[in-house]
């Protein structure tokens, strides 16, 4: 008995073709195109508070002003200094070694240096803290110019943080309303100068680190609250 074999007829194959891929998109993280940068959105630089590293980076800046009041209290000048400048530098390390941005701590530590450098010549505490006060008075007084010139400092940090324009100007309502933001923090920097200085006079090394502090982020925190319930008002009048 004899098997019989059949073979199978030949087939044609034909080339697999796959259809092309669009050139103009990518492929996200689980095969979901991405739209080009180009559509939908102009690409923007990073605003002011991004290149101030954010809330921590402004934080952080003044971390040696923290160390140099609490040394001076517990120890002399020199070595308050010397832990005021130490913790600059470590900031400046710390921030480099998570990969934020410098900034915010090469500026703190240069005004950490500039203060150190007046109080070691002048071989007094308070001598720290009378950069500061100058720098309080000068943004007093561009506050007021600003508000004078209706180029307001508010509105043009608020719009310069936010990464805006200056369409602002155009809506008098906007530059009125950031005129009183500017008085607020105008009467901030001069309740600065007024109670700082008072102290200064008075060679009160110890109370005037305190206020320092105490008439810092407490006090900014206050400016800033109440800046944005006046542009927000504002702005919310603008638009109806």
């Amino acid at each position: 008995m004899s098997d019989s074999h059949h073979d199978d007829p030949p087939t044609t194959r034909l080339p697999r073709v796959d259809a092309p891929a669009a050139p103009e998109q990518e492929t996200g993280r689980i095969g979901e195109p991405v739209p080009p940068a180009s559509e939908g959105r102009q690409p923007t630089g990073p605003t002011l508070l991004e290149q101030m590293g954010g809330v921590p980076g402004i934080v952080a800046s003044t971390i040696p002003v923290v160390v140099f009041v609490l040394v001076n209290v517990l120890a002399e000048l020199r070595i308050a200094l010397y832990a005021a400048l130490a913790a600059g530098v470590a900031v400046l390390i710390w921030r480099l070694v998570r990969r934020d941005p410098i900034q915010p701590a090469i500026s703190g530590l240069i005004g950490v240096g500039i203060c150190a450098l007046v109080a070691n010549q002048t071989g007094e505490a308070r001598g720290f803290y009378l950069p500061g006060l100058l720098y309080s008075a000068f943004l007093g007084l561009v506050a007021l110019v600003s508000m004078i010139v209706r180029w307001p400092l508010a509105g043009v940090i608020w719009h310069s943080i936010n990464g805006h324009g200056t369409e602002w100007r155009q809506d008098s309502r906007l530059v009125r309303a950031y005129g009183w933001a500017t008085g607020v923090w105008a009467a901030t920097f001069l309740a600065k100068v007024i109670v700082q200085g008072g102290l200064y006079l008075a060679n009160s090394e110890t109370w005037l680190g305190v206020a320092r502090l105490a008439m810092g982020y407490p006090l900014t925190a206050v400016a800033i609250v109440a800046t944005v319930l006046i542009v927000r008002r504002a702005e919310r009048s603008a638009t109806t």
